[in-house]
C-alpha cells in the first residue's frame, strides 16, 4: 500500500488535531530541552536542540505504533514519573559552575538527556496520536509520520525562547523544573496499576510533587553556590 495512499478531507481534519495536540505538549518537551541545554555554549545548544529535537519526534513516531501496548504495562508510568522527578531536580540542580566536562561531551550528556526525558513523557502523550490516525481509513502512516515531523519547529523555537528567557531570569529554571514535576505527577496518577490507589489525590500529588522539585533543585543549588563560595 502507498505511504500516502487515502489521502481524504478526513485526513486533513486529523492531521489538524494531531498538530494541535503538539502544539499543546510541546511545551514539555521545550523545556527539557532549554534545561539540558542552559549551560553550553551558544554553538553547542543550537546542536543540542536540532539533534536533541530530531531525535525526539523519531521516539515519538515509533512509540505511537506501539502506544497502546506500552501504556497497559503496568507501573511503567509510575517508575517513568519517578525518572522524570529526579531528571528534573538533577538538572534544576545544576550551576553554570558546576560544568566540568569539554564540549563534546557536554553536548552528549545533553543530547542523551533530552531523548531519555522525551521518551519517558510521551509514553501517554503518543496514545492520543495514535487514536486520531484510526479515524482515517487510509493513510494513517504518512498521517502520525507528517504530524510528528512538524512539531520539530515548535519545540525548536520554544527551546531557543526558553533558554534566552532562562539567561535573562534564572526563576524561569524554576518554573520549568516545576513544569516537569507537575507532569511527573500526572504520570505516576494515569498508570493503570498505581493510579487507582491515588483517586482523591491527584491535586495533593500535583502540587505536592511541582513544589518539591523547586524546593529540592533551589536549596542544592544554593548549597552548590555556598560551599564554592567558601573554597
Amino acid at each position: 500500500m502507498d505511504f500516502f495512499s487515502g489521502i481524504s478531507a478526513e485526513w486533513f481534519v486529523a492531521l489538524g488535531s494531531i498538530l494541535l495536540i503538539n502544539l499543546i505538549l510541546s511545551g514539555d518537551n521545550a523545556v527539557i530541552i532549554a534545561l539540558a541545554s542552559k549551560n553550553l555554549q551558544l554553538d553547542q545548544r543550537n546542536k543540542a536542540i536540532f539533534w536533541g529535537s530530531a531525535g525526539a519526534v523519531v521516539l515519538r513516531i515509533v512509540l505511537t505504533f506501539v502506544a497502546a501496548y506500552m501504556l497497559d504495562i503496568p507501573y511503567l508510568q509510575f517508575f517513568g514519573g519517578l525518572a522524570l522527578l529526579y531528571i528534573a531536580i538533577t538538572l534544576i540542580s545544576k550551576n553554570d559552575d558546576d560544568v566540568t566536562c569539554n564540549e563534546a561531551s557536554c553536548l552528549r550528556e545533553a543530547i542523551k538527556i533530552i531523548l531519555f526525558a522525551d521518551l519517558i513523557m510521551s509514553l501517554d502523550n503518543v496514545l492520543a496520536l495514535a487514536a486520531i490516525s484510526q479515524t482515517v481509513p487510509s493513510g494513517k502512516y504518512a498521517l502520525i509520520t507528517i504530524g510528528l515531523a512538524t512539531s520539530i519547529p515548535l519545540v525548536v523555537f520554544g527551546a531557543q525562547m526558553l533558554m534566552k528567557l532562562m539567561d535573562r531570569f534564572p526563576i524561569i529554571i524554576y518554573i520549568g523544573a516545576g513544569v516537569l514535576g507537575y507532569a511527573a505527577a500526572e504520570m505516576i496518577i494515569s498508570d493503570r496499576a498505581v493510579g487507582q490507589w491515588l483517586q482523591g489525590y491527584d491535586l495533593f500529588l500535583e502540587v505536592g510533587l511541582t513544589l518539591l522539585v523547586i524546593a529540592i533543585g533551589y536549596f542544592k543549588r544554593k548549597s552548590s553556590s555556598g560551599q564554592k563560595n567558601l573554597a
